[in-house]
């Protein structure tokens, strides 16, 4: 798979994920009420994952599918990822972010 598709893909998995996120009430949320700090907090931090996963990843290796391990295996790779592509810390929490909501 090309980088240009395995991007399209990556991208089109994480705004279905985003649309899952955004359509389910989740406690605290009334249906039709606004979002609260948290979850736009939250969201924010998923779509700027969604961005630099492809980013950081693809400069060393193709990136994964973020289905492909949990989120426990997630944390774990992302520590090790983190020091050896020297991402900052913010970044690196937004990615394992992304990352970790393909499992919700």
């Amino acid at each position: 798979m090309t980088k240009a598709k395995h991007l399209s893909v990556a991208i089109r998995a994480g705004l279905g994920i985003l649309a899952g996120l955004t359509i389910v009430a989740s406690p605290g949320r009334a249906a039709y009420g606004a979002d609260t700090d948290a979850q736009k907090q939250h969201r924010a931090m998923f779509l700027r994952g969604a961005e630099l996963w492809p980013v950081y990843c693809n400069m060393c290796h193709n990136a994964r599918p973020p289905t492909e391990f949990s989120p426990t295996e997630w944390n774990m790779i992302m520590m090790h990822m983190r020091s050896q592509a020297n991402l900052p810390a913010d970044d690196a929490r937004a990615i394992l972010e992304y990352l970790k909501a393909a499992h919700e």
